[in-house]
């Protein structure tokens, strides 16, 4: 069966709908399975046009990535900044997914798992992303009054990233729930203040 013909898409506007196409394919099938044609056809621009605004594919991988971290991360990662929750919450919600579709996770994680050390502009893109993530944890922790907000911050980014790897391979949730219930343990626990007696305090009987 032939393939059909791609419908180019004169005018301005291009480069955003290369860039929404990539947004979509990557994450839904995958960086390496999703090839330029596919690209172009979901973009509607021809070959000439996707080369005038992105040099490779490499170049639109790390452009995508870029434009994720812009915006605060995964939609998961997004719920540490909802207004009107108390920072205990904000730290759970990032837990929280409903999806009806395919659970494809984390997009940094993914994007590293499938560059393998071969596309290290986007590794660094992740890197950088990541250790962000954790200083936005961190900063959400101290709010919450962890005694340890950095190593709260660190014990809830293993249990997140884990969970959201798991979840994925699995094409379950259920881990995020668990992880959800392993945190909410972890945040009561770093954030318990046990008062102590003053030395010297005379007890009587």
């Amino acid at each position: 069966m032939s393939t059909p013909p791609v419908v180019t898409r004169k005018g301005r506007g291009a480069r955003e709908r290369i860039t929404t196409a990539a947004a979509t394919l990557f994450y839904r099938h995958g960086i390496h399975a999703t090839g330029i044609e596919a690209l172009i056809q979901e973009a509607q621009v021809s070959k000439r046009t996707f080369y005038q605004h992105f040099t490779s594919k490499n170049e639109l991988v790390e452009h995508y990535l870029r434009g994720i971290d812009e915006t605060g991360g995964s939609p998961m990662e997004r719920r540490l900044d909802i207004d009107g929750l108390a920072p205990r919450e904000r730290l759970l919600a990032i837990f929280d997914t409903k999806t009806t579709a395919r659970f494809r996770g984390c997009p940094f994680h993914n994007a590293v798992v499938e560059s393998a050390g071969e596309l290290s502009g986007a590794e660094n893109i992740v890197r950088a992303h990541k250790q962000d993530f954790a200083d936005r944890l961190t900063a959400v922790a101290t709010a919450a009054g962890a005694n340890d907000p950095w190593l709260l911050a660190q014990q809830i980014l293993v249990l997140f990233e884990g969970a959201t790897a798991l979840a994925t391979t699995l094409n379950d949730t259920a881990p995020m729930v668990h992880a959800r219930a392993a945190a909410a343990q972890l945040i009561d626990t770093a954030c318990s203040h046990t008062s102590v007696p003053e030395t010297g305090t005379a007890t009587t009987t």
